[in-house]
């Protein structure tokens, strides 16, 4: 077993050799692209999905056939389920692969080394011994602030306001009687969170074990950055592995549910009770308007608006859309149009089949008259 260590200096876990990785998840190790860099001093410092991996991490995909998801990544390792050549994945990505029968196990138990669990004790009120706290913030004395969670200057912790262990608050935040952080949410400067609202829940995820519903993993975290405002009672789900990140300059509207591992763009617009599957993502001025939902694994291109009460069911490159499945604006307009006169349709319908009627009477009446005659 490969023991994990933690630096002597902070709660931080120390970084891991190459060796000690292969060590922990029992796998082979291969080169990909050239072993570019030394695997006798390579040191890893974390690890993250594919893209949010940075140099020094280790990064997995569980499939093959997904290999083209670490095209460019800046990952140095990389845990697959079978062997992938330099050439599949066109000589960018990783370094270093771990091949291993299990990758999304393996995967988990890396990430809890340089993410380790947060002690599961009940918080009482008031700020933890080894919060940092910035003495100009202001933190209600009912608020609970857990151990090594980092507050910057200016902010606003209102009263019941729970704050996790591990959570970064930046400069100038307010949170607002009744937010709840869970660990290692990471707030960017000048965020304004309502009241009721909830960061970092677990994701939605579930797989069937012998007849059992039983959770995925649930091991990553909420960034909000920079100048974002969240409304009341907005509920956003913490990401498997990574983050479920929003955007700079983005504001959210209350009762706004965005599940794991999304990725909201900058400055978009969500209004109220938008609900947001598992794994989308928006690029930036993106607008949504209230009671929009969005079918999982999608993306919304820059600049696209999304009417009302829309079922967003596919990708969406700019424009604008409205309905269920959303549909660009000027199709859904004919369609309308078309619904309108449905009741005139219906009616004239109805005075056409009368008419067809009553000629195939006249007709079966002249038909029998003449059969009599000839009889």
């Amino acid at each position: 077993m490969t023991t994990v260590i933690y630096s002597a200096d902070s709660s931080s876990p120390a970084p891991l050799s190459l060796a000690q990785i292969v060590e922990m998840t029992g796998g082979e190790l291969l080169p990909l692209s050239g072993s570019k860099t030394d695997s006798n001093n390579l040191s890893l410092t974390g690890a993250a999905p594919p893209s949010e991996a940075e140099q020094g991490e280790v990064t997995m995909v569980d499939q093959v056939q997904n290999a083209g998801a670490i095209r460019g990544c800046h990952a140095d390792v990389l845990i697959t389920p079978s062997a992938l050549t330099a050439e599949s994945i066109n000589n960018e990505g990783p370094a270093w692969q771990i091949v291993v029968e299990d990758p999304h196990t393996v995967f988990a138990k890396i990430i809890l080394h340089f993410r380790p669990p947060i002690d599961q004790d009940v918080p009482g009120t008031g700020v933890d011994s080894t919060a940092h706290v910035h003495p100009s913030s202001q933190i209600s004395a009912a608020a609970s602030i857990g151990a090594g969670v980092t507050i910057g200057p200016d902010c606003k912790i209102h009263a019941g306001v729970s704050i996790a262990a591990g959570c970064t608050i930046g400069a100038e935040c307010v949170l607002y009687p009744n937010v709840t952080l869970y660990s290692y949410c990471r707030l960017g400067d000048r965020v304004v969170i309502h009241a009721g609202s909830t960061l970092g829940a677990h994701g939605f995820g579930y797989r069937n074990v012998a007849g059992k519903h039983m959770p995925t993993s649930q091991l990553g975290y909420v960034q909000i950055d920079n100048d974002v405002e969240l409304g009341a009672a907005v509920t956003i789900d913490r990401g498997t592995y990574g983050a479920t990140r929003i955007g700079e300059g983005t504001k959210i509207d209350n009762q706004v549910m965005i599940g794991h591992n999304c990725r909201i763009g900058k400055h978009n617009l969500l209004c109220s009770q938008v609900g947001i599957a598992g794994s989308c993502s928006t690029g930036d001025y993106v607008v949504l308007a209230g009671q929009v939902g969005l079918r999982d694994h999608i993306h919304l291109g820059d600049h696209v608006t999304i009417g009302a009460q829309a079922g967003v069911m596919d990708n969406l490159t700019k424009g604008v859309y409205f309905g269920s499945p959303a549909t660009p604006q000027q199709e859904q307009l004919r369609m309308l149009a078309v619904q309108r006169k449905l009741p005139d349709l219906r009616r004239e319908l109805k005075e056409v089949q009368g008419k067809v009627r009553t000629l195939v009477k006249q007709i079966e009446d002249k038909v029998n008259d003449s059969s009599s005659k000839a009889a």
